[in-house]
């Protein structure tokens, strides 16, 4: 059973900086596309960032200013934002993107964690 726990969130001033982590555990993840998303009040979820390998795809709206990264031996992904704006205020999730059996894909997402940026 895929389990994604994320952490991290919090609130910070506009300029500042969050890193998310998600600890991912029930799968080998290697092979699996690893993002974040986030979802603001009255909006829909929308990709922030997302890996698979050593290929990153970022979101216009963040890049340059968001990192995502991971550690496969640990099995964590991270979000480093930088540079923080008041529009980045969300609920951000983790989200695996993968194939189980020849079968898919298949979406898990973790409960979530807030950031809020306040101006």
């Amino acid at each position: 059973q895929v389990q994604l726990v994320e952490s991290g969130g919090g609130l910070v001033q506009a300029g500042g900086s969050l890193r998310l982590s998600c600890a991912a555990s029930g799968r080998d993840f290697r092979f699996s596309t690893m993002g974040w998303y986030r979802q603001a009040p009255g909006k829909q979820r929308e990709l922030v960032a997302t890996i698979m390998g050593d290929i990153t795809k970022y979101a216009d709206s963040v890049k340059g200013r968001f990192s995502i990264s991971r550690l496969n031996a640990k099995n964590t992904f991270y979000l480093q934002m930088n540079s923080l704006r008041p529009e980045d205020t969300a609920v951000y999730y983790c989200n695996c993107n993968t194939f189980q059996g020849g079968l898919g894909p298949f979406d898990y997402w973790g409960q979530g964690t807030q950031v809020t940026v306040s101006s």
